[in-house]
């Protein structure tokens, strides 16, 4: 049997229901608690990035023997355990590429040209079309924190806007040719330089708060910041006191570090004019769920045939 447990397209659904035992339901990852007595005779998950595969449920799946990753982050899976248990893992690699990249690039279009929020002022007859002009994107500074597949395809597109590209990955080696025309900096020399950073990194250890009260002081006061990766990377209680203090010229979320997020850690958010904050879907338009969806399809599909 596969188990699916977030939403997934129904198209890679039916193709996967015409050769399997399928359980698709799509909120089964907000009740986690009902996933353990459900793992008899499943041999396939296929998860996106809220369902919790740790050890205690892997010793529990015995007949499990792969794991389809609706995206490419895997924080939410523990690897070591799975390769204790010999469960593959698989992930949607450059199936959602093209959504991040578009949503980085435009919400850092809308941060730069502040003309986008301007409704109630509008319908009330106030005309504020000085403070609306905004900044241009061209010949502005992208730096991308993280340089893996993800931040090289939105450095190409940026070149388009004729920006400039700067990167800070410390584990991409430092002849590797995607350095091509691409400054490599450290990430103070990064946060004190660009006009747009956009974060590319996956969370771990050593990235939990990457960017924090310490190191958010270097950013220019016109510099806006997006994090499309994975929430937590950034210290959102102290990004939310830059921006409440009007330090910044803005921000953009997609990722949080309570995900959905509760009256509490909505509040450091309330009243902000200068964040545009999004529930986890850069990755997530009609063309990419149907990209990631199949090829997870296909993975699972070749996996279980191999059997």
């Amino acid at each position: 049997m596969i188990l699916i447990t977030e939403f997934m397209s129904q198209n890679a659904v039916r193709s996967l229901k015409k050769k399997y035992n399928v359980s698709y339901d799509k909120n089964l990852a907000d009740h986690q608690e009902k996933i353990p007595v459900l793992m008899k005779n499943v041999k396939a998950m296929i998860v996106r990035n809220r369902t919790q595969i740790t050890e205690e449920l892997l010793k529990n799946s015995t007949e499990l023997l792969c794991i389809g990753r609706l995206g490419v982050g895997l924080d939410n899976i523990d690897l070591e355990a799975c390769k204790k248990h010999n469960v593959s893992v698989y992930p949607a690699t450059g199936a959602n590429t093209n959504s991040v990249v578009e949503y980085v690039l435009t919400t850092a279009l809308i941060l730069l040209r502040g003309s986008y929020n301007r409704f109630d002022e509008m319908v009330s007859g106030i005309w504020p079309r000085e403070k609306s002009s905004g900044n241009e994107i061209s010949g502005k500074t992208l730096g991308l924190v993280g340089f893996g597949e993800i931040a090289q395809k939105t450095s190409d597109l940026a070149k388009n806007f004729n920006m400039k590209v700067i990167a800070y990955d410390p584990f991409l080696n430092k002849t590797d040719p995607a350095w091509n025309n691409v400054k490599n900096v450290s990430l103070e020399e990064l946060l004190k330089t660009a006009d747009v950073i956009s974060i590319h990194t996956p969370l771990n250890k050593s990235t939990r708060h990457l960017i924090n009260s310490k190191n958010l002081i270097y950013l220019k006061p016109s510099a806006v910041i997006i994090n499309a990766a994975r929430g937590g990377i950034i210290d959102d209680q102290a990004l939310s006191q830059i921006l409440r203090e009007n330090k910044i010229k803005g921000a953009a979320l997609d990722v949080f570090e309570r995900e959905p997020m509760d009256e509490k850690t909505g509040s450091l958010f309330k009243g902000l004019t200068n964040i545009i904050l999004t529930p986890h879907i850069a990755g997530v338009t009609v063309e990419s769920n149907e990209n990631v969806s199949d090829m997870i399809a296909l993975k699972v599909d070749q996996h279980l045939s191999s059997i």
